[in-house]
């Protein structure tokens, strides 16, 4: 067997094409390695001017009021009647509530603002000498809502109901209201608002800061306290007197400011 050896100029090519390749591959790797500094550094100087502080701010409540007039009264009334049978105590509430209807309806108040808030029926029960409890009637009753929007008038329709429904009559009390809620509401509001950005701005001087933005604002539910006093209404008529006094209205928020 003869074994055929390469020649001198083959071997010769084979090593030349050997150092090229190298070359190139080393000219590739250059400059990858060089490169690669240079995508870090800029996340490097990121991270190092990134703020590590938390930008300072003060939480306040403000507490808002407005009060106005009421031009709203709210009557409830009803009739009771006791008789010896279910059916008889029915039928005397019924004649109760006509005739309280029929009065209100004189007194010029509309059918929208009279509305029926309970019925009822329920036996009445006697003790006995044994101590036992029996049935010997039964009661029925009904009450009414009823607004009235000329609070001049309001003792005068009182009047004329309790002699409408004679003993079978009910006056459960009396509520002034406004009609519109909503504008003695908003200005309890801004007096709220008011009252928060002057508290945040005392904070801020006291501290050595100026205010900033408002970062948040939150609103509470608002609050209606009972009426205040005032002047009776007005007895040239045969009425009840009454004092309508004042509707308030009140408003708390809550507000988040930067401080600069």
């Amino acid at each position: 067997m003869t074994i055929r050896r390469p020649s001198a100029a083959r071997t010769a090519r084979l090593l030349a094409a050997t150092a090229v390749l190298g070359g190139l591959l080393a000219g590739t790797a250059a400059p990858a390695l060089a490169a690669a500094p240079e995508r870090t550094a800029p996340r490097a100087a990121a991270r190092k001017a990134a703020p590590d502080t938390a930008t300072a701010t003060v939480t306040v409540t403000g507490n808002g009021r407005a009060s106005a007039a009421p031009d709203l009264a709210i009557l409830s009334a009803g009739v009771e009647s006791t008789r010896p049978t279910a059916k008889e105590a029915m039928a005397a509430q019924t004649t109760a509530a006509e005739a309280l209807l029929d009065v209100l309806h004189k007194q010029g108040i509309p059918d929208r603002d009279i509305r029926t808030d309970s019925l009822s029926l329920a036996p009445v029960y006697t003790q006995t000498k044994d101590g036992s409890s029996k049935v010997t009637g039964y009661q029925a009753g009904q009450s009414f809502s009823v607004k009235v929007r000329d609070l001049d008038r309001t003792g005068q329709v009182i009047g004329a109901v309790n002699e409408a429904a004679g003993n079978a009559g009910r006056v459960n009390g009396v509520v002034f209201d406004v009609a519109d809620p909503s504008a003695l509401r908003a200005k309890a509001r801004e007096a709220a608002y008011r009252d928060a950005y002057d508290k945040a701005s005392q904070h801020a001087r006291l501290s050595g800061h100026r205010l900033g933005r408002l970062v948040s604002l939150s609103e509470g539910e608002s609050v209606r306290p009972g009426p205040g006093a005032a002047p009776a209404v007005s007895t040239d008529e045969p009425s009840v007197p009454l004092a309508p006094g004042e509707i308030e209205e009140q408003v708390t928020v809550s507000a988040v400011y930067e401080l600069i």
